[in-house]
């Protein structure tokens, strides 16, 4: 070992100040937040990583007879039941061409409840990213009433959603 290198332990009794100093100097860095952004439809969305509970490859999906339109199914993930919504339903889908993936959220329950899943269809998961909090702009489209803003990455675009509205536009069935 270099004889550069030498530890020396702190009192006991040291206070945070003391402590903080021996850390060092703490670089002043702006706020970030992390999200996971992905492609569904021809239009890019992101979620928050605390709200992604998983990414999965496209699971055996069962259909429910009589669903709307959004809601391609439920899905069995570890013993629970999740339904699968399609938030691209309203672009349209080529024929014959199905989401490569699904990214799980977990909405946690009111009056300490069960925690809420729901499958969001992917065509790509491009990726999780830290961003700045001035990347984050509060105006969202007004035919997306599931979003909350855009968020800006790579000098591109993303539609962040809110899981309670997505719930909202999106109910998935009761089980």
């Amino acid at each position: 070992m270099s004889d550069d290198f030498h530890l020396e332990p702190l009192p006991v009794d040291a206070d945070t100040g003391e402590l903080l100093e021996a850390l060092g100097p703490i670089e002043a860095r702006a706020p970030e937040s992390q999200f996971c952004v992905f492609r569904s439809g021809r239009e890019r969305f992101c979620l928050p990583v605390l709200d992604v509970e998983e990414v999965l490859e496209w699971p055996l999906v069962t259909k429910l007879p009589l669903a709307p339109a959004y809601l391609l199914g439920i899905f069995n993930l570890r013993g629970v039941i999740v339904p699968l919504v399609d938030i691209a339903i309203t672009e349209g889908r080529r024929p014959g061409l199905l989401p490569k993936h699904v990214v799980v959220a977990s909405l946690a329950g009111e009056n300490h409840q069960e925690d809420v899943r729901v499958g969001i269809a992917s065509d790509e998961v491009i990726g999780t990213y830290s961003v700045k909090n001035e990347d984050f702009l509060e105006q969202a489209p007004e035919n997306v009433p599931h979003c909350v803003g855009m968020l800006r990455h790579e000098d591109r675009l993303a539609l962040v959603i809110d899981l309670r509205r997505l719930l909202e536009v999106f109910p998935g069935p009761s089980i």
